[in-house]
């Protein structure tokens, strides 16, 4: 074989592996999971659905990818970012998945606040020594409240949960982004506004993220080109209106 011809079967070659790799990419199943948190993941007798679940459903499927959608708790979507089970999710960063995931874009920031019931007083962090949190089991809200020993928290699975243990005075104020709280709190007030005025303790900001276990099978540049995309195109503001406004 000349050295001519051995090129062009070389191109040749590469030229199909990219064709079938390209296919192949494109019917891989994206494994998604959505943190159980209303309004960002919902699963009830209407099915599923939320926030962070439908736009990622809608980037992935812009993208050009198939994906499977399920809603589990912080703590599960942690572990299998990890192992790689899980292949994309939206959540806070968090410094125990640094070396596990590739940030693609950011979301809308959100406020975590501290609340009590009607007539509390919560005004700094100071004035939280001494008292019990309740406080969503696997979740990161504030370094200087987790750093605190005076300051009790108590584990919960859910926002509701924690409502009810506040409505009950079992727990003297609750922590969490505003609007999963809010929801919570007319979930089991009907319709009373029970709290008092939140606290802002911090900032956070919401990634979608992907495991760096299978990240082959994702394309990071066609993720946040798309999601730019989209952005621009008002469709990412126009999910999360459609929840927060029908509250």
């Amino acid at each position: 074989m000349s050295k001519l011809t051995s090129i062009y079967a070389f191109i040749i070659f590469i030229f199909f592996h990219t064709l079938t790799s390209v296919s192949a990419n494109e019917e891989t199943t994206i494994e998604i999971r959505t943190i159980e948190i209303p309004p960002y993941g919902i699963q009830d007798e209407n099915g599923t659905s939320g926030i962070y679940y439908d736009i990622a459903n809608l980037l992935t499927e812009e993208s050009g990818y198939k994906s499977n959608n399920f809603v589990y708790p912080y703590a599960r979507i942690v572990s299998e970012l990890k192992s790689g089970e899980t292949d994309l999710t939206i959540m806070f960063k968090y410094q125990e998945l640094e070396e596990y995931v590739i940030y693609i874009a950011p979301l809308t920031t959100l406020k975590t606040v501290v609340v009590g019931l009607k007539g509390t007083s919560i005004t700094s962090i100071e004035s939280l020594k001494g008292k019990t949190i309740a406080y969503l089991r696997g979740a990161k809200f504030s370094d200087q409240i987790d750093s605190d020993p005076e300051i009790n928290t108590q584990s919960t699975t859910d926002f509701v949960q924690g409502m009810k243990m506040l409505k009950h005075r079992r727990v003297d104020a609750i922590i969490g982004p505003l609007d999963p709280i809010l929801i919570a709190e007319k979930s089991i007030a009907e319709n009373q506004a029970i709290l008092g005025i939140p606290f802002i303790v911090d900032e956070r900001t919401p990634w979608i993220q992907i495991s760096k276990k299978n990240y082959n099978k994702l394309s990071v540049d066609r993720l946040r080109e798309k999601f730019l995309e989209l952005n621009n195109q008002g469709k990412i503001d126009s999910i999360r209106n459609r929840y927060i406004d029908s509250q």
